[in-house]
């Protein structure tokens, strides 16, 4: 058995938007994050993450659950297998029995019954990988200090010794097997295998191995806790490929990570706004020279990852690309999938250089204001968006007019914010010389309502006092000190959720350490196969509208003033059922007291 004070204690330590983000894109929406249900298809969000209370719902398929409850039903895990899969990214060893369970128990996608790679591996790998990336990059720097051809190089790109300090840039020599020589203390095979989980060694065919990275400037890739889980490293001249980054390992998918997103995060918070560049050596340039809000997205392309952590950070995002035809290919990219992400109130821009120039050469040629006045004619994602397709048709003809709308189609639907898909619809119209409702009509787009602007109704209360008690105490479990024990009476029209109830009440009894904001996220798991559970989904995911402005007092004391009046009436009807000449003395008493008002 895992003991559920250990699954709390993990469920506190880990962010279930970043679980999921792993495989489902998110968009913020108010204090929560929604996406397209990835359990059922549909085209409108009604996945709905919430951070603070740590669990997820979809209000149209009923998916539901907490971190270890998404890797269950979307990663395919065992029970034991997804609290393993979490300890591991949270870098938490598994207390000893609980271990031994996770590395009896088979892979739940296994058809042999043999145990997955992630409950053999011993415990505390992942923390063994955070530490190996730890110990490399420090081999890399120490090499730079020795390398007279890597310090020249920078020295030509314009680094000083302070820059190249600040970002731990380093240096992998020339040779083949050199990181033998920094982790001695591991059996050769052990090490070998970890190397190249961690993506430092290439294993060949024939069990030999050696360095991935050889002769290169080597540039750490953090994440947003600080870990090391990367390394992109670059050419010191010529050569192919001009950039080598970390493959895809348990600490590093590139279609998620920024480069310098860490460290930036306090300038960009005061600049208000992060501008997104193809190289490391701009970043670090940009850094150089003041700039310190700018980030690299690591050889590939823009994802919707990369601007959901952007738009986390800040209302402003500025993409910066060469002019030439493969920036902006890559602008393009980067403005399609930006459209689903943006909600009202943010911004994406575009910022092409002048031909021949890329952020490091114009800054060191130009100097910071120049750079920053270059940031300022950003073109808005709208007028990138008209200006491309403008491009593509002749606006002259009708065919070329029609070929315009047809064009944006796509585009259009994918736009997420309702004011801003508004006010694109209106530039559609001025551009195509088309009205806004035939648009509307032809392109089956949805109006906006303005009933979808006027404030939230009034929250109705639940059918029964037993499920508003159940939504109470998992939103808060203190009230449970409150609850007058003697209303958990038996109605047969009620039992489900009086069992439920029940159930909730001995659960929160028997774990005093739960606490306002980790209630929901334990008895998600704690109830995953109780017979309660889908009644007890149900009440969690009505609280996903509760804010911080509910009135839990009054909440409270309205649920049990309608169980002690619908008691009341029960027990008045049980009297009246009674011949009058049976009712005893104190039951004829009882039944005058329950009759007055």
């Amino acid at each position: 058995m895992i003991s559920q004070s250990f699954i709390q204690d993990l469920l506190s330590r880990v962010d279930i938007v970043d679980v999921i983000e792993r495989d489902v894109p998110l968009r913020k929406a108010g204090a929560n994050y929604t996406a397209c249900c990835p359990f059922h298809s549909e085209k409108t969000p009604s996945f709905t993450v919430t951070p603070t209370k740590q669990f997820y719902h979809c209000f149209g398929c009923g998916a539901h659950g907490s971190a270890i409850g998404f890797l269950m039903e979307y990663g395919g895990m065992s029970f034991v297998e997804a609290v393993g899969d979490l300890a591991a990214r949270a870098g938490i060893q598994v207390p000893v029995q609980e271990a031994e369970s996770l590395r009896r128990t088979p892979g739940a996608g296994s058809s042999s019954g043999e145990v997955s790679d992630k409950t053999q591996r011993p415990e505390g790998s992942f923390q063994d990988l955070l530490e190996t990336m730890k110990a490399a990059a420090q081999f890399y720097r120490e090499q730079l200090k020795h390398s007279e051809g890597a310090i020249a190089y920078l020295k030509k790109r314009g680094l000083t010794g302070e820059t190249a300090a600040r970002f731990a840039i380093g240096y992998a020599p020339a040779g083949w097997r050199n990181l033998d020589s920094v982790f001695p203390d591991y059996a050769a095979k052990a090490r070998a295998n970890l190397l190249v989980e961690a993506g430092l060694i290439i294993k060949s065919d024939d069990g030999k191995h050696y360095d991935r990275f050889r002769d290169r400037i080597m540039f750490p890739i953090l994440d947003l806790k600080g870990r090391i889980v990367g390394f992109g490293g670059r050419v010191l001249e010529q050569g192919e490929p001009k950039y080598l980054n970390s493959p895809e390992t348990p600490l590093f998918q590139k279609g998620r990570e920024l480069y310098n997103l860490f460290a930036a995060r306090r300038s960009i918070r005061e600049a208000g706004r992060v501008i997104v560049v193809e190289g490391y050596m701009d970043v670090v340039a940009l850094s150089q020279h003041g700039i310190g809000y700018a980030v690299a997205a690591l050889g590939t392309a823009t994802t919707s990852f990369h601007i959901q952590k952007l738009l986390r950070q800040t209302d402003n995002v500025v993409f910066c690309f060469d002019g030439d035809g493969a920036g902006r290919k890559a602008a393009w990219r980067a403005l399609e999938e930006s459209l689903a992400q943006l909600v009202d109130g943010k911004s994406i821009g575009f910022l092409f250089l002048p031909e021949g120039e890329d952020p490091d050469s114009y800054v060191r040629n130009f100097g910071r204001e120049a750079f920053e006045e270059l940031i300022k004619q950003a073109l808005p994602l709208s007028v990138f968006l008209f200006r491309e397709l403008s491009a593509r048709a002749d606006l002259t003809t009708s065919e070329g007019r029609a070929k315009l709308v047809q064009d944006a189609k796509p585009l259009l639907t994918r736009v997420a914010a309702p004011g801003l898909a508004l006010m694109l619809l209106k530039q559609l119209a001025e551009i195509s010389g088309a009205t806004q409702r035939e648009l509307e009509d032809l392109l089956k787009i949805r109006r906006v309502s303005p009933s979808q602007f006027r404030e939230r109704a009034p929250r109705p209360q639940p059918a029964s006092p037993y499920r508003w008690l159940i939504q109470i105490l998992l939103y808060d479990p203190g009230y449970v000190r409150k609850l007058d024990r003697a209303l958990l009476m038996e109605i047969r029209e009620h039992a489900e959720e009086i069992a439920a109830l029940t159930a909730l009440v001995e659960f929160i009894d028997t774990h005093p350490y739960l606490g306002k904001d980790t209630a929901i996220p334990s008895a998600i798991t704690y109830f995953h196969d109780s017979p309660h559970r889908a009644l007890l989904h149900k009440a969690e995911s009505e609280t996903l509208a509760w804010d911080s402005n509910i009135d839990l007092e009054a909440e409270f004391g309205g649920a049990l003033a309608r169980l002690r009046e619908m008691q009341r009436k029960q027990r008045m009807t049980r009297l009246h059922n009674k011949p009058l000449s049976m009712l005893t003395p104190e039951e004829r008493q009882e039944l005058q007291r329950l009759a007055m008002p």
